[in-house]
Parts: C-alpha cells; sequence; structure tokens
C-alpha cells in the first residue's frame, strides 16, 4: 500500500493556504463577482485560493497535474491534483456559512484515476474533514487533533435520512418522480446542499445522499472521504468513484436502494 502520509500533509498545507484567502473576503462588501458562461457565480476569492494553490503545487509537487474549477488542466502524469477553490459559492457571495474547498490528489491505476487524497474544509463552519487511501477518513483540528470517521449502520430506507441539494436538477434530468418517491419513503429529508451532505454520510449522521449534475472538482475529495469513513460512492450509473457526472453516497447498506430510486 503507497504511502499518502506527506501528499495529505501537503493537501492540509494548501488548504490552510485556501482558507486565510476565503475568510478574508467572506462578507466582504467589495468582494467582486462575475457570472461565468455557465450562469454560475465565481468570485475574486475563487480566483484568488485556486491562483495560490496552483503556485504551491508548482513549488512542491512540480511533475503532478492540476485540474481546478477556475483554470482548468495543467500538466501531464499519472498524479493529479483536483481543486474546487469553493464549492458552494453562490453561499459565498450570500454570505452563508455553508461552502469549502475541496482538494483531491488522484492517481493512475489498473482501473482509472482513483482518488488517494482528499481533503474537505469549511473555514467559516470551523470544521475539516480528510482522507488517504488505505487510512481512514478523519474531522478535526489538524492531522495531530482528529476524530476518525464511520458511516451509520442503518439498513431500511424508512429509517433513512436523505440529503439533497435542490429540486431544478432532478427535474432537468428527467428523474423528479423517482426523487419525490425517494423523499417520501425515508424518515427524514434535508436540502444541505454542496459538499456537506458527503460529509455528513462520512461522520453517520445523513445516511445517503444524492447530485444529478456535478463536475469532477465536486466529487473527488468528497468521494475519497465517503469510501474512506466505510461507505459507497458511485454515479448514479451505479459506476464506482467520482467520473459518472453525477453523484450517489451511501452508508452502503442502502446503496441498492438509493440507485433503484435515482438510477437508470
Amino acid at each position: 500500500m503507497p504511502d499518502y502520509h506527506d501528499d495529505l500533509r501537503l493537501a492540509h498545507v494548501l488548504a490552510d493556504t485556501a482558507d486565510a484567502t476565503t475568510m478574508e473576503r467572506f462578507k466582504a462588501l467589495d468582494l467582486k463577482v462575475e457570472t461565468k458562461p455557465d450562469m454560475t457565480p465565481v468570485s475574486e476569492a475563487d480566483k484568488a485560493a485556486e491562483e495560490l494553490i496552483r503556485t504551491s503545487l508548482q513549488r512542491a509537487r512540480p511533475r503532478d497535474a492540476v485540474l481546478g474549477e477556475e483554470f482548468g488542466s495543467e500538466g501531464h502524469g499519472p498524479r493529479r491534483w483536483v481543486v474546487d477553490p469553493i464549492d458552494g459559492t453562490k453561499n459565498y457571495v450570500r454570505g452563508v456559512p455553508v461552502w469549502a474547498t475541496l482538494i483531491a490528489l488522484m492517481e493512475r491505476s489498473e482501473d482509472g484515476d482513483r482518488p488517494v487524497v482528499g481533503v474537505v474544509s469549511a473555514p467559516a463552519l470551523n470544521r475539516r474533514w480528510w482522507a488517504a487511501r488505505g487510512v481512514g477518513a478523519y474531522t478535526g483540528r489538524s492531522l495531530s487533533s482528529a476524530t476518525r470517521l464511520s458511516v451509520s449502520r442503518v439498513s431500511r430506507v424508512q429509517d433513512a435520512s436523505f440529503a439533497y441539494s435542490s429540486l431544478s436538477g432532478w427535474e432537468e434530468r428527467g428523474k423528479l418522480g423517482g426523487f419525490l418517491d425517494l423523499t417520501r419513503a425515508c424518515w427524514r429529508t434535508r436540502g444541505y446542499g454542496d459538499f456537506w451532505p458527503y460529509m455528513m454520510v462520512a461522520e453517520g449522521s445523513v445516511d445517503m445522499c444524492a447530485e444529478p449534475e456535478l463536475s469532477l472538482w465536486d466529487m473527488a475529495a468528497n468521494a475519497i472521504i465517503v469510501q474512506e469513513a466505510g461507505g459507497t460512492f458511485t454515479g448514479l450509473d451505479g459506476r464506482e468513484g467520482p467520473h459518472s457526472g453525477d453523484a450517489a453516497a451511501s452508508n452502503g447498506l442502502l446503496h441498492e436502494e438509493l440507485l433503484a430510486y435515482l438510477g437508470g
């Protein structure tokens, strides 16, 4: 089993750098916000955080490739860092504290690229989660002060808590009927959105979550944290990992039923 300790330590340093930048501009009255071609917002803090992460990676891991939401792909090779500088930009620009920097390292294998390190840092919530392949998933203030994560053991949909982002995406994908059927079958549903439901699945406070339209940078860090906490992370098509353009995450016990409602 490869040792990813140094990469995980670097990911924490990158997250520290991003946190300082994003928190400095959070709720700033003069925050500059633009609209991208896909009609989603991007703030000056998104760009600044990603630029700092890229600069740090160029110094620390010059041979590794980088993929980021704001500045695209750079470099080639079997190792690639995948970065979302602010996951939840709409929350960020409105002063809602539910947003995070997502940093993942993906490594090429016989089965394709897979996440091997992931850090999700939500400084406005004063929370951070992380994982490395083969060593588990954790949350805490630092590598030396952490609690190991474990998914829930809920085994029936009628006893389960299900989290999602919004209704519109499911309607656009023609899956609103199955989505509503699932919400009716569950014990509890909540629209937390973005990175947070995946972290709650990893913590065991939510049993399953799903989103119908995502990019790799939205999923890579979340995927390994859920998996290393003992859960299952796939696309709605059932393919393991963050490559399907959508996501379903669960404690594993509920995954077949989750996909039965939302897949197909």
